[in-house]
C-alpha cells in the first residue's frame, strides 16, 4: 500500500483522501515514517528551512480562539503592547541572521491592522533590512488588498495566516471569525505577490480525519510553507485541561501531511518542546522546517541545540528557501 502510494506520488499525481485514509488506518507508524522521509527526500534533498518569528503586537485580541492565552476572552495575564520597541526586534532579528534563520517573521496579535500600525511595522522591516540579511513574512491577521500591498512594499515576501484547523471543525474553536475569512486573506496575500504559509495546530479535540482534511484543504490552496503546531494547553483557556496528544499521533500526523504536500515545507512549530529530546523524532517522519527559537507565548528548544540536532539528523541548514 505504501509502495503504491509512493509510486502515484512519483509518477506527479496526487493521493485522494480515501487513499491517504487508508495510509493512516492501516500503515504501521514506524513503515510510515520512514517512506514519509523517502518522498521528502525525492523531492527536498536532504534541505531544511529555519525559520522564526517576533512576537510584534502583544495580547488584547478581540477574538475568541479557545486555544490562545492572547484573546481578551480568557483571563491569562498575558503582557500586552502595542509593537515591540524597534532596539529589541533589531536584537532578535540580528541573532537570528547569526544563527543562519532564513526567514523572520513579526506576528501581531489582532484580527487586523489599520494603516497607521501597518506603517508602524514597516518601520520595524526597514530597521530589520539595515542590520540583517533575513527574509521577511508577516502574520497580522486579516488583511485588505491594500494593507497587503503596504507589506509588500516594504519588502515582505511571505504571508502566514493559519487556517488552524479544518472546514469542518473550526466553528468548535471560534466563533468570532470563519474558516472562510482565513481562505480570503491567504488568497489576498497571494494576488499581492507573497508566497504562503498556514497550516494548524493538532491536539485541539479534532479527529484523525480532521487532520486529513486539513492537509488536503492546504494542499488545494497550493500552500508551500506549512507549520504544524501542536498544542500547549494554557491556563484559563477553554482547551487547558484538555488531554495531550500523543508523540505517536503526531508523528502520524506529520508523516501523513508529507505524502497529501509532497512539494511543501513541512515545518514543525508551536509545541514540541513538551516531548523533551523525543521531539526530534518529528524531523524522522517527513518533517523538513522548524520554527526555532521561542513562540508567540510559550518557550521553545534554543537554537543552538535544534541546529546541531538538526545537522545530526543529516539535513544541509545552509540553503535558502
Amino acid at each position: 500500500m505504501i509502495e503504491r502510494c509512493i509510486k502515484i506520488i512519483r509518477e506527479g499525481g496526487e493521493l485522494d483522501f480515501n487513499q491517504a485514509m487508508e495510509l493512516a488506518q492501516k500503515a504501521s507508524l514506524a513503515d510510515l515514517c520512514d517512506a514519509a522521509v523517502e518522498l521528502c527526500h525525492d523531492v527536498h534533498g536532504n534541505s531544511f528551512d529555519l525559520c522564526s518569528i517576533i512576537n510584534a503586537r502583544s495580547g488584547k485580541c478581540s477574538e475568541d480562539c479557545r486555544y490562545c492565552a492572547q484573546s481578551i476572552h480568557h483571563t491569562t495575564n498575558i503582557k500586552s503592547y502595542d509593537q515591540i520597541d524597534s532596539r529589541t526586534a533589531i536584537a532578535q532579528a540580528r541573532e537570528n541572521d547569526a544563527y543562519g534563520v532564513n526567514r523572520l517573521s513579526l506576528v501581531t496579535a489582532g484580527r487586523s491592522l489599520n494603516p497607521s500600525q501597518i506603517e508602524g511595522m514597516g518601520s520595524l522591516y526597514d530597521a530589520m533590512a539595515e542590520k540583517t540579511t533575513l527574509r521577511f513574512c508577516a502574520s497580522m491577521g486579516f488583511l485588505t488588498k491594500e494593507s497587503a500591498r503596504q507589506l509588500v512594499s516594504f519588502g515582505v515576501g511571505r504571508y502566514h495566516c493559519n487556517l488552524e484547523s479544518c472546514r469542518d471543525f473550526f466553528p468548535s474553536i471560534c466563533t468570532t471569525h470563519t474558516w472562510e475569512e482565513k481562505v480570503e486573506t491567504l488568497k489576498i496575500a497571494r494576488d499581492a505577490g507573497m508566497d504562503l504559509c498556514s497550516g494548524g495546530i493538532i491536539g485541539m479535540g479534532e479527529t484523525l480525519e480532521h487532520r486529513l482534511q486539513l492537509a488536503f484543504e492546504l494542499r488545494g490552496l497550493g500552500v508551500l510553507s506549512i507549520p504544524v503546531n501542536i498544542l500547549s494547553p494554557i491556563a484559563s483557556t477553554p482547551l487547558a485541561h484538555i488531554e495531550a496528544i500523543s508523540l505517536e499521533d503526531v508523528l502520524r500526523c506529520v508523516a501523513l501531511f508529507r505524502f497529501v504536500n509532497p512539494h511543501a515545507v513541512i515545518r514543525i512549530a508551536g509545541g514540541r518542546g513538551r516531548f523533551g529530546h523525543d521531539q526530534y523524532r518529528l524531523f524522522a517522519a517527513g518533517a523538513n522546517g522548524a520554527i526555532v527559537g521561542d513562540y508567540l507565548t510559550t518557550a521553545g528548544a534554543g537554537v543552538t541545540e535544534d541546529i546541531e540536532e538538526f545537522i545530526k539528523l543529516g539535513f544541509d541548514l545552509s540553503g535558502k528557501q
